[in-house]
């Protein structure tokens, strides 16, 4: 039998592809199958996108980029980032990555080795305590509850960090949940992170448009005190529609940035060409598709919302971020994973089971609204139905 390395038996993986995968399956097999399990926009790519990496491959953009990006984007983030924060970068703090998940990797690939512990939080986005497993770090989870708007505590952050600790990991508004922790709560961690000047932090911003009621993302990068030890992970997928197109963006302190840099040239080379150009004309073109997608959003927002409250034993916050929904079904008498795959198995709905996200997520299923209203509306009508039964 091949001897293999250890860290690769402990790395987990994320469910939500393995429940698209079931659905896929089952769809395939004429089953009606509703699915609010994935996490991407059901919306396409904007026109003026999509043309942007047609003209870059007609003008010949086919070769290989600088590992770190090609300048042009780079500066296109840096707009970006001035425009959402009032934050000036400069492009050599930044690089473009192939999706979201590479940040995840270098952050904590970085920072995690055995002896170490990483803060992360839980419920939260798999991957986060699947790589520090990896590293061989110690994963330490920051309890995201329900009673607190599924928005992190920073005196609870704050008191959870040891000696050992090395990383932070920082998620709103948050996935799985919807949660957007305040302003308020946030001034209280920075303050209270004074006392631990050695742990870094990674700021997962992927959602940070995507706000509603008048929240408004607060960016870790507002806080010139955490500047020499904050990772800002952000992207292309969910704001403009293009988790397929594999393209995100970080920022990084000037200490990481070249070793980031290195990174790369080791493992991907360079993010595709025309995507990048693709990327620019996202940022700097009209925005008009990225609103009517998050009115979109909103609508269903409350329909689900309302119609899970309706449900019997079912109770669900109403998220304030993102495109998830978070609902309680503890009272059902289910277990969560037994729920969401009896769901897709009996009733034809794709859901993700809250364990699949975390020790905390047990009595929870995530619902991504995603999806359109009247897939939303039957699929909950199903739900009922099941749970009725």
């Amino acid at each position: 039998m091949l001897q293999t390395v250890a860290a690769y038996d402990r790395m987990g993986e994320e469910n939500a592809f393995a429940v698209l995968a079931r659905a896929t399956s089952l769809a395939a097999e004429g089953r009606d199958i509703i699915n609010l399990g994935i996490g991407q926009p059901d919306f396409k790519t904007p026109e003026h996108i999509v043309e942007a990496a047609i003209k870059a491959l007609r003008d010949g953009h086919h070769g290989y980029t600088p590992a770190t990006g090609i300048l042009p984007a780079r500066e296109a983030v840096v707009r970006r980032t001035l425009a959402t924060t009032g934050v000036e970068v400069s492009p050599e703090s930044v690089m473009i990555m192939p999706g979201g998940k590479p940040t995840m990797y270098a952050a904590i690939t970085m920072f995690g080795e055995p002896g170490a512990e990483i803060l992360y939080p839980d419920p939260g986005f798999p991957i986060y305590r699947s790589m520090i497993e990896f590293t061989g770090a110690t994963p330490v989870p920051v309890p995201i509850r329900e009673e607190n708007g599924f928005a992190f505590s920073a005196e609870e952050t704050l008191s959870l960090i040891t000696s050992k600790t090395r990383l932070l990991i920082l998620n709103s508004p948050a996935n799985p949940t919807g949660g957007v922790t305040p302003k308020s709560e946030i001034d209280a961690l920075v303050k209270g992170l004074e006392a631990f000047p050695d742990v870094a932090i990674m700021s997962d911003e992927i959602y940070d448009v995507m706000t509603y009621d008048g929240e408004r993302h607060t960016s870790l990068l507002t806080y010139p005190q955490l500047h020499d030890r904050l990772i800002i992970l952000n992207g292309w997928s969910k704001t403009w529609a293009m988790t397929g197109w594999r393209l995100g963006w970080s920022i990084w302190p000037d200490g990481l940035i070249d070793k980031v840099r290195k990174l790369a040239v080791n493992c991907w080379s360079c993010v595709n060409a025309p995507a990048q150009y693709a990327g620019i004309a996202a940022i700097d073109g009209p925005q008009d598709a990225v609103e009517t997608m998050m009115a979109a959003f909103d609508r269903r927002r409350h329909i689900v919302v309302e119609r899970m409250n309706a449900l019997p034993n079912v109770s669900c916050v109403t998220p304030k971020g993102a495109f998830y929904a978070f609902p309680n079904v503890k009272d059902t008498g289910w277990k969560a994973k037994k729920l969401a795959s009896a769901l897709l198995e009996k009733a034809g709905v794709a859901l993700i089971g809250g364990p699949d996200f975390g020790v905390l997520g047990e009595g929870y299923i995530r619902l991504s609204f995603a999806n359109s209203a009247e897939n939303i509306e039957r699929a909950i009508e199903r739900i009922g139905a099941f749970l009725e039964r």
